[in-house]
């Protein structure tokens, strides 16, 4: 059995939505490039240029990639073999406060949301998702999910006999209807299968796949191809301006579920789609 202190978790999840915040990981910024090359609108290409642009520059100065710092999701994969000396959730909640604050991150949630909504002025709580798995170590991924992306969230329960084309009908219908909302060119993340809230769960854990991963066997992945196929004959194109880069990736994630059913889940990423994942 593996000692981890919670300081070592509060210690990691400060600096890592830090470097979330400032940087774009190298996958993504290669897909924006690919993107303003084949943008065939001479405005959408100014978009993309204007995009990498904004990206050097924040990763140059340690200055956020967008004022929206988003809600701070923690994915933690936790090895069997581990215990940890102190509380999880209170460690991970300090680490959040502590890097949004010297970070110069803007906070963004607010308690009370039916009434007050009185903004908790250092971005807790985070939201964490944790999974058992084998081994020794902790794996810490963060996500700052901004607010203009998630709100273009949506759940379809469809059945079972709208099937294949269901799900396509239904993730254009999402993307279609978001427009220029979610900053795109977005990253579509897609949930299938499980129950509506699996679902929802497997469509934000696939935007922290590479860009353009393909799914894990045939039919997945070519689900994700035509989907993104289709999207980009959207017409939204960059930042909504018109195009064809509407979407740099379709990533989908899949799971099984009821006879009667067939949960899925549309989340979408703006360009700026930042995460990262450290190792204790």
């Amino acid at each position: 059995m593996r000692e981890i202190n919670s300081s070592l978790v509060t210690e990691k999840v400060a600096r890592l939505f830090q470097e979330a915040n400032y940087s774009l990981p190298e996958d993504v910024v290669a897909a924006l490039k690919k993107a303003q090359k084949t943008e065939e609108s001479e405005r959408g290409r100014e978009v993309l240029r204007q995009v990498l642009e904004n990206a050097e520059i924040a990763a140059g100065g340690e200055i956020p990639l967008c004022q929206d710092t988003g809600v701070a999701v923690v994915f933690l994969e936790i090895g069997q073999d581990v215990h940890i000396d102190g509380d999880l959730t209170v460690a991970i909640n300090e680490g959040v406060r502590r890097g949004y604050q010297a970070g110069y991150l803007r906070k963004s949630m607010v308690v009370r949301p039916l009434s007050e909504r009185r903004n908790s002025e250092d971005n807790t709580p985070a939201v964490i998702h944790t999974e058992i798995v084998a081994g020794d170590t902790i794996k810490v991924s963060v996500m700052p999910k901004g607010g203009g992306a998630e709100n273009m969230t949506r759940l379809a329960m469809l059945t079972p006999a709208q099937g294949r084309q269901g799900i396509v009908d239904f993730a254009l219908s999402v993307v279609d209807e978001a427009g220029g909302a979610p900053c795109p060119p977005v990253i579509i993340g897609i949930g299938i299968g499980g129950t509506a809230e699996k679902a929802a769960l497997l469509a934000k854990k696939a935007l922290l796949r590479r860009v353009g991963e393909p799914g894990a066997d045939p039919d997945t992945a070519g689900l994700e191809k035509e989907i993104l196929e289709r999207t980009n004959r959207l017409g939204i194109g960059p930042m909504g301006y018109g195009g064809r880069v509407t979407a740099l990736a379709v990533h989908a994630e899949v799971f099984p579920c009821h006879i009667a059913s067939l949960p899925v889940v549309v989340n979408l990423q703006c360009h700026s789609a930042r995460h990262l994942t450290a190792t204790i």
